[in-house]
């Protein structure tokens, strides 16, 4: 098991439910992919380094899992679906 770091930035324009839902469908992708996570961090609403789809902030969040190293390919092709997810970066934490 390796231990990863997933940055979402999801669209600030939408309903508190639905940016909850987003974040909750990112961590159920997770363990149905065998990941355990290990901590989620709120970040709230933050300003955009740069436009993304005509907006200038989003919330950010930071969740923390392991799982095995397949898990992080598919977590991402999940994820880039998804319509309230503007940005996404799953990285490996070293050890």
């Amino acid at each position: 098991m390796n231990k990863y770091e997933l940055a979402l930035v999801v669209n600030a324009k939408i309903e508190d439910d639905a940016r909850t839902a987003a974040v909750d469908k990112a961590k159920a992708l997770i363990e149905r992919f065998g990941g355990t996570i290990t901590n989620v961090d709120e970040w709230g609403k933050k300003k955009l380094a740069y436009e993304i789809q005509k907006m200038k902030e989003g919330y950010y969040y930071f969740i923390q899992f392991d799982a095995s190293s397949e898990a992080p390919a598919e977590i991402e092709h999940r994820l880039r679906i998804m319509e309230a997810v503007l940005r996404f970066l799953c990285v490996r934490q070293d050890a």
